[in-house]
């Protein structure tokens, strides 16, 4: 099955490593014109440097006035990528107030903002455009010390129904996808110890984590005409580990 975004114009947040840098990669090697946000600037630049034709923006998504005002000026999108997020792990006792605000602010709120001015903007040009959210099986399992994390994908699985809910009627799909832990360069520090990773793996049927070209896959489907009746659905990438 081939997949082209020829032509199309699409916005990736959270593209400067790990899956979302995967994902823009992939969308430009289908022909898309890809604009790549993230915070970390040496990313970016990281990025630009291997595909000069990737456009970046450097930007905080958890300052919602200006990165409202940033996306704005970007222009028209036919679709969107919001995969920018934060994991801050600790014990349900331990939980800070600023640790829930500052996992919100970014992992749902910037969602919502980000969404919103290219949604409203896809809605006023008549494009039937794709929104894909990347949340996580974090959403739908408790996992030792996610509890602000798991909140938080919880609360954007809700949002991506409300949204497909919403926008759907102005032909504009929009999907989650929910990965297990993901083989990026950050998750193999953090699942290097055997003992660690193996009493996850031993939850997961197909006995191993996700590799990010696993995740991008499913994600450049969602986003595709293929999937032109899927809406509103959050799609596990766990090789079967809520299956159990």
């Amino acid at each position: 099955m081939e997949i082209s975004f020829k032509g199309k114009r699409i916005l990736v947040t959270g593209a400067g490593q790990g899956i979302g840098r995967g994902i823009a990669i992939e969308l430009w090697r289908a022909g898309a014109n890809i604009v790549a946000l993230s915070r970390t600037k040496s990313h970016l630049e990281s990025l630009q440097s291997e595909y000069p034709s990737i456009d970046i923006v450097h930007i905080d998504v958890a300052d919602w006035e200006e990165t409202r005002r940033v996306v704005d000026s970007l222009g028209h999108f036919d679709a969107l990528v919001n995969n920018a997020a934060i994991a801050i792990c600790e014990p349900f006792l331990t939980c800070s107030p600023a640790d829930f605000d500052k996992t919100f602010d970014i992992n749902v709120k910037a969602v919502m903002n980000i969404s919103q001015v290219v949604a409203s903007k896809m809605v006023k040009n008549k494009t039937h455009g794709t929104i894909v959210n990347i949340s996580s099986q974090a959403s739908k399992a408790a996992l030792k010390d996610h509890a602000i994390y798991s909140a938080s994908k919880a609360a954007l699985d809700a949002l991506t129904r409300a949204m497909a809910l919403e926008l759907g009627p102005h032909g504009i799909r929009v999907n989650a996808v929910n990965p297990t832990v993901t083989m990026t360069a950050m998750a193999k520090v953090g699942w290097s110890d055997p003992d660690k990773a193996s009493e996850m793996i031993t939850k997961i049927p197909l006995g191993r984590f996700a590799e990010v070209s696993e995740v991008v896959n499913a994600v450049l489907f969602l986003l595709s005409d293929k999937s032109s009746m899927i809406n509103g659905v959050e799609l596990p990438i766990d090789g079967g580990f809520l299956a159990t």
